[in-house]
């Protein structure tokens, strides 16, 4: 198929050589001119501009949307709103919010156009092993871009979970089980660095994989990093979060289902970047004032 795909950094990038590998022809657009450099040295044909990009593909159009959440995304669909034509087709790939692609889908929908939103899970790793696709949308146009989503995923890798939203709500939930998983592994690795028996965590992580109930992806990657520096010297222990697990917070508030693993993941987070914060500084107050316990100046 024809695709056209704004946004080439490092998912965006990788999603369009791993298509043309595929056997589909991609035009790439970003507004960095390096992007679109790399892009040209790997193989994908590129566009100066999303004009450029919109007359270089066949009617029907099949554009996909790859660039981060918030803003750039709505600029990129309001500006590519205006060139395309009734019938042409824009996939939403980043990480929306599925609120937002609710109340986007009815004006462009008014415009003759139609709206998938794709949640995608693999990372930088998803070149090589492929990418996991939640996509969101109406079934016809979901199975016309079947063959796109094929190449994109490993086998029996992506699956239309439902109509427009679903696709992004779904990879919310999915990324915020994933806060909850790293946490316990975190936690978990913590207790045994602080043994007695000299444990081998790397092993033991790769041992975990063979077999145990606990084997994951994750536990792979948790491996590979314990293998490469086992004190994880050379890194901070401040934790970034990317928002997904606050709004999966927010839903479960919302339908008032309890959520406390996912919470307190996200609360780890939020501690994880305060030194010597107020709230440790007044327990410590307290307990000197009501007990005579010590404190460290």
């Amino acid at each position: 198929m024809d695709v056209g795909l704004i946004g080439l950094g490092r998912m965006g990038g990788n999603m369009a050589t791993r298509l043309v590998r595929g056997g589909h022809r991609i035009v790439g657009f970003d507004p960095s001119s390096a992007a679109r450099q790399a892009a040209q040295t790997g193989g994908i044909e590129t566009a100066a501009s999303l004009r450029e990009l919109v007359t270089a593909l066949p009617i029907p159009r099949v554009v996909w949307i790859m660039v981060p959440a918030g803003e750039p995304t709505e600029i990129a669909l309001r500006d590519l709103a205006e060139l395309l034509a009734p019938g042409d087709t824009i996939v939403e790939g980043g990480n929306t919010h599925y609120k937002d692609d609710v109340r986007r889908a009815p004006a462009l929908v008014a415009r003759g156009l139609r709206y998938v939103d794709a949640g995608v899970s693999g990372g930088i790793w998803g070149l090589t092993e492929g990418y996991c696709l939640m996509v969101g949308g109406e079934r016809d146009v979901v199975q016309r871009l079947a063959p796109i989503f094929t190449t994109l995923a490993p086998p029996d890798g992506w699956l239309h979970v439902g109509p427009v939203g679903s696709g992004h709500y779904v990879k919310m939930i999915h990324n915020g089980i994933e806060y909850g998983l790293m946490q316990a592994y975190a936690e978990g690795f913590e207790l045994m660095s602080e043994s007695d028996y000299g444990l081998d965590l790397a092993a033991i992580a790769r041992l975990w994989n063979r077999g145990s109930v606990v084997r994951s992806w994750l536990l792979e990657l948790a491996a590979g990093a314990l293998s490469h520096d086992p004190k994880l010297a050379a890194i901070k222990g401040w934790v970034e979060d990317s928002g997904e697990g606050r709004w999966t917070i927010a839903d479960a508030v919302e339908k008032a289902v309890a959520a406390p693993v996912i919470t307190a993941s996200l609360y780890a987070r939020f501690r994880s970047r305060r030194e010597n914060s107020f709230a440790d500084r007044l327990l410590a107050a307290l307990r000197n004032a009501f007990g005579g316990h010590a404190v460290r100046r």
